[in-house]
């Protein structure tokens, strides 16, 4: 199927599964219907199962949206939790459109999550997802989705609503991506398991000679341990003064234990000047999301990295809290700056990405789909550097193998369909579906908001005495771009009132006291000094108040 054909199909409201090899052109796609719903003031809501793919369409991850966060399951309290939350519920009410990209890492219980929440806020909750328009996009040829929690990695195709919500299958058919018709030809023939002695032949053509050649290029590997012995070399090798980052814990033991064992940040983080890292969370506000490259260009006042990405903006990397939270309360939290070393990452890190070249050894991959995985990263052949490649990385899941043959034959079914339709009658029904979507006034042209303006929609928020947490659901933030907020607030607005935000007079006192003892506004030697009761949110806050008298 081609662009222009899904397009059509996308316009008529139907809930879609939008697939093709990487490459075809997907995520194109889906932004040309967003940008077509945005003009036409309709409400979108756009999402990726990972924050590297939301930032593609300028969006959140599903987890986000949906507000079950990293939680595998949504017990009884959890619902009656979500119920209360307005800010969720105002999001779902107001969407007419929903987008979920990179589908292939997404679990099947998840799509059923956000089936069932969707559900509770909306006024038809005995339709799929309340009604909405869903368009799910991915490929099953991507390495399935880690287990976590004692769930079953399983693809969306085997949830729940997967078989109730009607979908039709668009399955774009043209190559975007790599232009090296070599590179296409290799990724189909493992595509389609007829890997041939040519295309070992042009696999083998692109083994690398010694390291020295592949010095500077990202290196993909499939486990770990290849990739933490790589980054730990590399930083060996910088000049310069080494700094430890070593993460703090909290609350409940156990499920601290959990957060640690998931999280993607390590628990001492090294990093010097000239460290290739990537960011491990998400934080839309400050410009970074989980997988964002970056390089270590020089340390601020508080001895936090200053990243320079790839696309040559510079952030301040201040650590940041992972929380599991029971009934309104923290039961466990961790806190680390959000980085680890990325001159190597695994394969299944790398999905995706887009690179012009790559080091990568595929000797030792241990499930079917890396392989496809790996190179489909590069736009060239030439741009492949093999280090070696086993059998495994030749192959694909057969299972998936005969459920893309259906999905591409469904696809056929539905391009006949279409093609039944005269252009005047595709036209009406595009229009009747706009029509029972769009608001009934066009929209008007937003105007773009200053930094002057955000500044003063959180000032009006502080006038009327809203707490950090409130003020940052309904200005869509997290609470450390607030505090960012409050301290340029404070320091032009000397008399703005932010005395009720002041921490308890007793534990105020003690962070006084140890900013004191520490000589200086540095934030990591007051936490030294004071241990992991105090979070660093809280000691930016205190931070406000010292010498306001």
């Amino acid at each position: 199927m081609k662009q222009a054909q899904a397009l059509d199909i996308l316009k008529m409201g139907h809930n879609v599964y939008l697939t093709g090899s990487a490459g075809s052109g997907k995520t194109f796609l889906l932004n040309q219907y967003i940008k077509y719903l945005k003009a036409k003031g309709v409400e979108v809501g756009i999402t990726a199962s990972t924050g590297i793919a939301a930032t593609h369409m300028n969006g959140m991850t599903i987890h986000s949206w949906a507000g079950f966060g990293i939680q595998d399951d949504v017990s009884a309290v959890d619902w009656q939790k979500f119920a209360k939350k307005r800010y969720l519920a105002e999001r779902l009410t107001t969407t007419k459109v929903l987008i979920i990209d990179e589908v292939s890492m997404l679990h099947a219980f998840q799509l059923d999550l956000v089936d069932k929440i969707c559900r509770m806020f909306r006024d038809q909750p005995d339709r799929p997802f309340g009604g909405l328009q869903v368009i799910l996009c991915g490929d099953f040829f991507q390495l399935p989705p880690v287990s976590t929690g004692g769930q079953t990695a399983s693809f969306i195709h085997t949830a729940q609503i997967w078989q109730n919500m009607n979908l039709k299958i668009c399955y774009l058919d043209e190559q975007h991506r790599h232009t090296d018709s070599r590179l296409v030809s290799v990724l189909n023939d493992i595509r389609g398991n007829r890997v041939s002695d040519e295309t070992i032949r042009h696999l083998e053509s692109r083994r690398s000679g010694s390291d020295a050649d592949t010095d500077d290029l990202t290196k993909l590997y499939t486990h770990n341990v290849d990739v933490s012995a790589i980054n730990e070399r590399r930083l060996q090798r910088l000049p310069g003064e080494t700094l430890r980052y070593t993460m703090r814990q909290s609350g409940n033991k156990k499920i601290a234990a959990t957060l640690i064992k998931n999280c993607l940040a390590p628990e001492v983080l090294c990093l010097k000047i000239g460290a290739i890292v990537m960011f491990v969370k998400n934080n839309f506000d400050q410009g970074y999301v989980n997988g964002t490259l970056g390089e270590v260009i020089d340390f601020n006042e508080d001895n936090f990295p200053i990243v320079q990405t790839r696309s040559g903006r510079q952030i301040v990397a201040a650590p940041l809290s992972w929380i599991i939270e029971e009934q309104d309360k923290t039961k466990a939290e961790i806190v680390q700056i959000p980085l680890r070393l990325a001159w190597a990452i695994t394969v299944h890190k790398s999905q995706g990405m887009s690179l012009d070249a790559a080091e990568m050894d595929l000797s030792q991959s241990f499930a079917k789909g890396m392989g496809y995985v790996a190179l489909s990263r590069v736009c060239s052949l030439d741009g492949i550097h093999l280090k070696g490649f086993n059998q495994m990385a030749l192959m694909v899941d057969e299972d998936i193998s005969r459920l893309d043959e259906e999905l591409l034959l469904l696809s056929q079914s539905v391009e006949l369909e279409l093609n039944a339709f005269s252009p005047d009658e595709k036209k009406l029904r595009q229009q009747q579906y706009l029509a029972s979507i769009a608001p009934s006034e066009p929209p008007k042209k937003r105007q773009k908001k200053s930094a002057g303006s955000t500044y003063r929609e959180t000032k009006a928020l502080v006038l009327k005495h809203h707490s950090i947490e409130e003020i940052a659901h309904r200005r869509g933030m997290v609470k450390s771009t607030v505090l960012n907020h409050l301290e340029k607030l404070a320091a032009t607005d000397p008399d703005l009132d932010i005395e009720y935000l002041k921490p308890a007079a007793e534990r105020f006192a003690r962070i006084e006291q140890a900013f004191a003892e520490t000589g200086g506004l540095k934030l990591s030697p007051v936490r030294e000094l004071l241990g992991d009761d105090f979070s660093y949110d809280e000691l930016r806050l205190a931070r406000l108040f010292l010498g306001r008298g």
